[in-house]
């Protein structure tokens, strides 16, 4: 059992600090006020069926009876006697406390003022992790006890103390004062929950219960909780990931109809640039007709300008603007004389030589000459020709 006790000893440090931590922080005061608060709002019937919270019971030795009370209040819930056997001492109790859910009772054996010693104590900040060993160090200085004689507790109090220190209090019984007390309980088949010291009508705040004889309660409201807890939390987490689903979702939707969008603008730039480059073609082309003289006025002016008879073999005009013609005239040389004052081309001259062509019997010519820019290619009446010939 000390084995047990030991290694259990530094689990129990932790959670003495966690209480303490937890009492000195103002999250109690705050929830307790905000759930009195809400169970205001709730009718009357309600507030009864879903109060929760330990119900601590006063169980006290009074002469040859044990008396039981509710914490905080005057009035005896129940009385027995202590030769009472097992089985009534048990139904007497349950009298007592009927009507109380078993998972939220709680019962005390509360020792009177003049059966317990409480030495105060000014004790360093740094002394609060060790309560325990500190009451057993104080035991020799401010008891005349011995610690294997004593059952003993140490509280922190509300009292004012120096810089640096706080207010504690060393609470002390004899075991010869407690434990016949425990066995008279253990014989009728009755277990308490702490063992503390009466204050009025409720009990101090120590538990004088040795950790071995603390009874193991089962909490099947407690295991629903944190199933419930657990529940919530995994509802929690499927509500977020269906959360981040949805962004993913809508995200995803939002990157689609911008790709659908940068296509279409890119489709859009496309015809854009399409017509651009239409469009300048098309301007392209205009300017070049506007510059360009055609290939029909250019024959025209050369047919009216070349004799009735005489006509054009072939025609050709290139990018350079230099027109190739070539025919057969009666009297080719005359064809220069014929075409200086033609506004649509100029320059022209006869290429390589004039030869005769046995089966017309006239002579084949082969004239080059340029094209004028079409504003002073202003189409002219060609000269008349007496006689049909130049």
């Amino acid at each position: 059992m000390t084995t047990a006790s030991t290694a259990t000893q530094p689990l129990r440090l932790q959670l003495d600090r966690a209480r303490r931590a937890w009492r000195a922080s103002p999250l109690p005061r705050f929830l307790a006020w905000w759930g009195h608060e809400l169970s205001a709002l709730l009718p009357a019937r309600w507030r009864a069926q879903f109060a929760t919270g330990l119900a601590w019971h006063l169980l006290q030795h009074e002469g040859d009876d044990w008396v039981v009370r509710k914490a905080g209040e005057p009035h005896v819930l129940s009385r027995w006697h202590t030769q009472l056997d097992a089985a009534g001492q048990q139904v007497a109790l349950g009298d007592a406390v009927r009507g109380v859910d078993t998972e939220d009772l709680r019962l005390a054996l509360c020792l009177s003022t003049t059966d317990v010693l409480r030495p105060r104590l000014s004790l360093p900040l740094a002394a609060r992790d060790n309560l325990r060993q500190i009451g057993a160090f104080e035991m020799d200085r401010q008891t005349p006890f011995r610690v294997e004689q004593v059952r003993y507790d140490v509280r922190e109090t509300r009292a004012s103390a120096p810089v640096g220190r706080f207010a504690a209090e060393l609470v002390v019984v004899p075991r010869a004062t407690l434990d016949p007390l425990l066995a008279k309980l253990a014989a009728s088949g009755l277990q308490v929950d702490a063992v503390d010291v009466l204050a009025g009508n409720d009990r101090l705040g120590a538990n004088l219960l040795p950790a071995e004889l603390t009874p193991r309660r089962q909490h099947p409201r407690q295991r629903l909780n944190l199933a419930l807890a657990a529940a919530a939390l995994v509802l929690l987490l499927l509500t977020l990931l269906e959360f981040v689903h949805n962004r993913e979702s809508a995200l995803e939707q939002m990157r689609n109809d911008v790709e659908g969008m940068r296509a279409e603008a890119q489709q859009v730039s496309t015809l854009r640039q399409q017509l651009q480059d239409n469009a300048g073609a098309a301007g392209f082309l205009a300017q070049r007709k506007a510059h360009t003289v055609s290939a029909l006025a250019v024959l025209q002016d050369i047919s009216q300008r070349l004799p009735t008879n005489a006509w054009l073999e072939r025609l050709s005009i290139d990018n350079a603007g230099q027109v190739g013609f070539q025919g057969q005239s009666p009297q080719a040389a005359r064809l220069v004389d014929a075409f200086k004052g033609s506004t649509v081309i100029t320059d022209a001259n006869f290429q390589g030589t004039i030869q005769a062509d046995p089966s017309t019997g006239k002579e084949r010519f082969y004239m080059v000459a340029q094209l004028r820019k079409p504003v002073e290619a202003k189409p002219k009446p060609a000269p008349a020709t007496a006689g049909g010939a130049p």
